[in-house]
């Protein structure tokens, strides 16, 4: 990896790659350049990149760094184009939280975050345990077989609750799956991340507009969602119920089929700490936040941009440069986890972890994502205690992903 120079538009750069040979040692290289440093993404995009714990808690609270991409320079002057890879995990439309900050954003969140509250959020125990047990059940009778974990496990149980959360028809979760997929993939076609996103916006506005046509027949998220608008001042509008479900959908399944998939990977990488676990030595709880340090379900997060020049250390981010944060860098942060920050390690007590963010954008569905994985993973293990790679770990490859940190495929014996 080269050295880093004195700006973002300088010759040579780190390279953010996507098609990493070693994950882990990429990370690495990434946080040796120091905590600000310039990087180069796919298709030739220049930007800053946060690469320690410090400066990404900084940056990440900092209103100088704002989420609405008009105020990134070289998308206004034409130096990036609206056909780059990554354009469609951008908002444009002013309305989807992702995309606002200060007061709109505060709004917003406040407006959509009942079904994230932390009692609702318990009340789901349940519901997660039914769907869990139906599909672990399903399971059964390929448990000698190499199977696709990811494709018929993991990915299943996130999407059927967030999809039964938001009533979201039950034959539809494939299709939702299959466009979601590639919005965070680099290996597209020039202008196919907006035609997906796109898609997925008419998805929702069908959604909304079959929902709406009887509102009683239906009991779900969406539901009460729309019956808020129009209740004065502070209700959402129609649009912003597109947005909410098409955001909350994306974060509520890619996030938790990772972290699921990172910690079952990790425990069949050390049988030592697997051992801990069954014998009670330690909790779910360890193993699960220790993963999300480890290993982060998100490799890193596009973009914040800075509204005036802001001295970070001996750079100075200039106006209108692009942010990223890259939370796997941060994971070798030896100044905050300790010296030991390659070994995976659930009783470290050193450190914590900002994998789901930090400041006013950090994750309202974090919660949710621990619930679940906490009940997938100890269903999982306790029905299938013996369960391990069907391939060397080594032949597992990731998804061509900047942003996510997620396997293609995760083959896997339930009972060898």
């Amino acid at each position: 990896m080269p050295c880093p120079v004195t700006g973002a538009n300088d010759a040579e750069v780190p390279f953010l790659d996507p098609y990493p040979d070693d994950l882990q040692a990429h990370r690495e290289e990434l946080y040796q350049q120091g905590p600000v440093t310039p990087v180069e993404l796919p298709g030739g995009v220049r930007a800053w990149a946060t690469t320690h714990h410090a400066a990404a808690k900084a940056t990440l609270n900092d209103p100088r760094f704002v989420k609405d991409p008009h105020q990134w320079a070289d998308f206004q002057n034409g130096k990036v184009s609206q056909d780059w890879p990554y354009m469609g995990v951008l908002t444009f439309d002013g309305i989807n939280m992702l995309g606002l900050d200060g007061a709109p954003h505060r709004r917003m969140r406040r407006l959509t975050a009942h079904p994230f509250s932390a009692r609702r959020v318990e009340r789901l125990r349940p519901h997660i345990e039914r769907i869990t047990d139906e599909y672990l059940d399903a399971l059964e009778k390929r448990a000698h077989e190499p199977l696709d974990l990811k494709k018929e496990f993991s990915f299943r149980v996130p999407i059927t609750v967030i999809g039964e959360l938001y009533g979201v028809p039950e034959e539809e979760y494939d299709k939702l799956g299959d466009l979601y997929a590639p919005l965070f993939f680099v290996d597209t076609d020039p202008g196919e991340h907006l035609d997906l996103y796109t898609q997925i916006y008419q998805y929702f506005t069908d959604l909304v507009a079959r929902k709406k046509a009887d509102l009683d027949a239906h009991d779900d998220f969406t539901t009460d969602l729309l019956r808020s608008t129009g209740e004065g001042e502070e209700s959402l509008t129609e649009g912003e119920v597109i947005v909410t479900l098409l955001m909350v959908v994306a974060a509520g399944h890619e996030t938790t089929v990772n972290l699921i998939n990172n910690v079952i990977r990790a425990l069949l990488n050390h049988s030592e700490e697997y051992a801990r676990l069954r014998a009670g030595e330690l909790t779910w709880e360890q193993v699960i936040e220790e993963t999300l340090r480890y290993n982060p379900p998100n490799n890193a997060i596009l973009f914040r941009f800075a509204t005036e020049d802001v001295p970070m250390g001996d750079v100075t981010i200039s106006k209108g440069d692009a942010l990223v944060t890259h939370y796997g860098a941060i994971t070798k942060d030896r100044e905050e986890y300790g010296e030991d920050v390659h070994v995976f390690d659930p009783s470290r007590t050193k450190g914590r972890h900002i994998s789901f963010g930090y400041g006013p954008h950090m994750c309202p569905g974090a919660p949710l994502a621990r619930l679940e994985a906490g009940i997938v993973l100890r269903k999982l293990f306790d029905r299938f205690p013996d369960l391990r790679l069907a391939v060397p770990d080594q032949e597992l490859e990731n998804e061509a992903a900047l942003i996510v940190n997620s396997l293609k495929e995760f083959p896997i014996l339930l009972r060898p």
